[in-house]
C-alpha cells in the first residue's frame, strides 16, 4: 500500500472515529455531572443519535470505532491485570470464584436458550455477567460469529448489565446485612455478584474499609478470568468448515494477545505508574468511544422488536450469579482466605 492509499483510507474513516471520541467526550462529561454510569450515557447518547451511522461520510469511522478501537480497548485491559495480586489470595478463593463463574455461564446460557435466545446471545448475556460487564460483554461479542443484529444484541447486554449492577450496588449491601455476612464476607458476596467494577468497589466501600478490600479483591480475579473464557467461547464457537479457523490466532485473536502480554509485564511491574495510568485511561476511553459507535450503529426500532426475553434472562443470570456467591459465603466460607492473606 502506498502513501497515497494510507492517506485515502486514512481519510475515508477519520470524521466517523472524530465525530465517536467527540460525543465519548461529552458523554463522560454527562456522566461525570450526574453520577451516571458513563458507559450507559455513552450507549444511549449512540443510540440517540443512531441517523449519524447512514452518513456515508462518517459510517466507515463509526465501523471503526465499533470494532477496532474497541478491540484496542480490551487489549489494553490487561493493564489491570497483576497476577501476584491473585496469587495471594490462596487457592480457595479462585476455586470458588471460578465454580460461581462457570455455574452461572453454563446454567445462563441455558436459561437464555430455554428463553428462545440463540445460542451466542445466551453466552453473550451470560459472560457479561458471570465475568466483568460492559468489558466482558465487548470482549466476547469480538470472538463470536457474525450474525445478524449483533450490534442491536451488545447493545441490550450492555443496557441491562449496566442497569442490573446498579440496582445491585444499592442493594446487595442491604441483602449482606439481612442475611448477618461479616464485613469480609459481604465483600466477597459482593465481589462475586456485582457485575462491574465500579459498582462492586463503590458497594463494597460504602458498607466498610474490610469489605471493599474484600471485594475489589474477589473482582480482580474475576476480571482474570476474562481471558480463558473468551478463548474457550471463541474455541466453542469456530467454525470448522473454514479453512482459516485452523489457524492459531483464530483460537486466540491478537486483541487477547496484547492483553496476555500486557498482563505479564505488568505483574512484573515493568511499567512506570504514570505509564500505566495513561494506559488505563486510554482504555476507558476507547471502550467509552466504541460503546457510542455501537449505539450509532443500532435502531431502536430493532431493539423494541427484540421483547421482554434478553432482559429477563440477563436478571435470572444475575440472580443466579448473586445466589451461588452468598452459597459459597454461608457454607464454603473461602473468604477466611482473603482475610489471612492481607492481615
Amino acid at each position: 500500500m502506498t502513501r497515497a492509499d494510507v492517506q485515502t483510507v486514512a481519510a475515508g474513516i477519520y470524521p466517523g472515529i472524530a465525530v465517536c471520541m467527540i460525543i465519548a467526550v461529552a458523554a463522560m462529561g454527562i456522566a461525570g455531572q450526574y453520577g451516571a454510569p458513563v458507559m450507559l450515557i455513552a450507549l444511549l447518547v449512540g443510540l440517540a443519535l443512531h441517523p449519524l451511522s447512514q452518513s456515508e461520510v462518517l459510517a466507515p469511522g463509526i465501523h471503526i470505532s465499533a470494532k477496532t478501537i474497541l478491540k484496542i480497548g480490551v487489549a489494553l485491559l490487561g493493564l489491570r491485570i497483576a497476577y501476584g495480586d491473585i496469587a495471594s489470595l490462596g487457592w480457595m478463593v479462585p476455586l470458588c470464584v471460578i465454580a460461581i463463574v462457570a455455574l452461572t455461564i453454563l446454567v445462563g446460557s441455558v436459561l437464555g436458550r430455554w428463553l428462545g435466545l440463540s445460542a451466542p446471545f445466551a453466552v453473550l448475556a451470560s459472560g457479561a455477567v458471570a465475568i466483568c460487564g460492559v468489558s466482558a460483554a465487548v470482549a466476547i461479542s469480538c470472538v463470536l460469529p457474525k450474525r445478524e443484529g449483533e450490534d442491536r444484541q451488545l447493545s441490550l447486554v450492555i443496557a441491562g448489565v449496566t442497569s442490573l449492577s446498579t440496582v445491585a450496588m444499592i442493594l446487595y449491601p442491604v441483602i449482606a446485612a439481612r442475611i448477618g455476612l461479616s464485613d469480609p464476607e459481604t465483600g466477597f458476596f459482593l465481589g462475586g455478584s456485582i457485575h462491574d467494577v465500579a459498582q462492586v468497589v463503590g458497594a463494597g466501600y460504602s458498607v466498610s474499609p474490610e469489605a471493599g478490600d474484600a471485594a475489589t479483591y474477589v473482582k480482580l480475579l474475576r476480571v482474570s478470568l476474562l481471558l480463558p473464557v473468551v478463548v474457550l467461547i471463541g474455541f466453542f464457537f469456530r467454525d470448522g468448515s473454514d479453512a482459516k479457523q485452523t489457524k492459531w490466532t483464530s483460537l486466540v485473536p491478537l486483541f487477547l494477545i496484547g492483553f496476555i502480554l500486557l498482563a505479564v509485564v505488568n505483574s512484573f511491574h515493568l511499567i512506570p505508574p504514570k505509564l500505566l495510568e495513561v494506559g488505563n485511561s486510554v482504555s476507558r476511553f476507547f471502550i467509552i468511544t466504541s460503546l457510542v459507535a455501537v449505539g450509532m450503529r443500532t435502531d431502536l426500532r430493532d431493539l423494541a422488536r427484540v421483547g421482554p426475553r434478553p432482559l429477563i434472562a440477563l436478571t435470572l443470570a444475575t440472580a443466579i450469579m448473586a445466589i451461588a456467591a452468598a452459597a459459597t459465603v454461608a457454607t464454603i466460607h473461602p473468604i477466611d482466605a482473603v482475610t489471612a492473606a492481607h492481615n
